[in-house]
């Protein structure tokens, strides 16, 4: 029996976060890690409208990049989905009168397929369940697209709920197999194999991807063992993963310059999230090198915008943009209409069409303003948009008016 938590989430889709309820929900049977991955993806997409919307959407290709798997394998997500809405979710739980209550409901009431679109719902009951959030733990999509075992994500998920107590408390091992899904093999009642198949091989990957680090202890009967528990620190080793939602960023040298200038918080760690961290410290010494220049935050964004460079720059930022950065630009608005799961998953899937190590490392530094993945960038948009590059109207400065930029951009 796998333990799957409810998720709240302070705006759905603004971050890459699922808060989970720990209160007492189980699910029977033996969710796969593809499985578990999709069920949080599921969730953190539907978390807003959980309980005022009867049924949820999410692009078939966003969902599978998201969960961390080929997006063109249709098969294998019918199939994940079919275990899901197959899969019993069972409660025990108090409720705000502090009466008892139990309840059963399929994971997914139902799930389809239909022009590259992947709807669902929760039944009514569950639904209100998942969306309680008075008991819950943080669980960091970044963070479980890391993990390649479900044993090891489940242990993670199971974990990471008691992060600010330190330990999980003792478990009877009787409990921790249901937990862990594995309640129902006679080869893991033997404590012996439970530990070399499944406690061991866990830990190593929970310690070694996530942000926590855990230690097992055990307690004994005799020479039996009865119960474990783990001990829980918090790994700084994993800063790289940002899963602060913006301190990664705040803390590099460019942000502050950018801050420095008067730009905001929010239009900061933007730019350094879309464009990379040495494109926006190239623009930022283009501009002060021109000291004229009346309003530095204008011209900075016009200089990020349309990629200035060299000394035949628009000194008052007027001038038409080039091809390169009217595509440029036009790739921003496409971004800016996409939410931010599916951003998340278009950088994923560009990315994963990287053959080679010069062009991924230029994206991950300059995302969709990487100069050498210009063209590439243009054909993946035409691809996934055709209109993405159709004229848009002007402005009465000759600038190509931007559509409105997502407020949580």
């Amino acid at each position: 029996m796998n333990q799957v938590n409810d998720a709240k989430l302070s705006g759905a889709l603004s971050r890459p976060s699922v808060k989970k309820n720990v209160a007492a929900i189980h699910v029977s049977g033996k969710l796969t890690l593809l499985q578990r991955k999709l069920s949080n993806v599921l969730l953190l997409n539907a978390y807003d409208t959980l309980v005022s919307r009867s049924s949820h959407k999410i692009d078939a290709r966003t969902l599978c990049v998201m969960a961390g798997y080929n997006s063109n394998d249709i098969d294998t997500l019918k199939a994940s989905l079919r275990g899901l809405a197959e899969t019993v979710a069972e409660w025990d739980m108090l409720d705000e009168k502090g009466r008892q209550e139990w309840g059963v409901s399929a994971l997914l009431s139902f799930a389809k397929l239909k022009d590259g679109v992947c709807e669902y719902a929760y039944s009514p009951a569950l639904a209100e369940k998942l969306h309680d959030p008075k008991v819950f733990a943080l669980i960091n999509l970044n963070i479980q697209r890391q993990f390649s075992g479900g044993h090891a994500l489940a242990l993670y998920e199971n974990c990471f709920r008691f992060v600010r107590t330190g330990s999980t408390g003792w478990w009877s091992l009787e409990t921790f197999r249901r937990l862990m899904g594995v309640d129902g093999s006679e080869y893991y009642l033997s404590y012996k194999h439970l530990n070399a198949k499944i406690i061991k091989p866990a830990v190593a990957e929970v310690n070694k991807v996530s942000d926590i680090t855990i230690t097992p202890e055990i307690r004994k009967q005799g020479r039996a063992v009865t119960d474990i528990r783990f001990l829980i620190a918090r790994n700084p080793q994993l800063s790289i993963l940002d899963i602060d939602d913006g301190a990664g960023l705040r803390k590099g040298d460019t942000y502050a310059q950018l801050t420095a200038l008067g730009v905001s918080d929010r239009l900061a760690r933007q730019w350094l999230t879309e464009h990379g961290e040495d494109y926006v410290r190239e623009k930022l010494d283009y501009v002060s090198r021109r000291n004229h220049v009346k309003s530095p935050v204008r011209y900075l964004r016009r200089a990020i915008d349309d990629d200035y460079a060299g000394e035949d720059a628009p000194a008052d930022a007027a001038a038409p943009p080039s091809d390169r950065a009217r595509n440029l630009k036009a790739v921003q608005r496409a971004v800016a209409a996409r939410n931010p799961t599916q951003r998340d998953a278009d950088r994923a899937l560009f990315r994963s069409r990287l053959a080679d190590a010069v062009l991924v490392d230029d994206f991950d530094r300059h995302g969709w303003m990487s100069a050498l993945n210009t063209q590439g960038i243009v054909a993946f948009w035409q691809e996934l948009s055709p209109d993405v590059f159709a004229p848009s109207p002007r402005d009465d400065t000759g600038e190509v008016s931007a559509q409105p930029r997502d407020p949580k951009l």
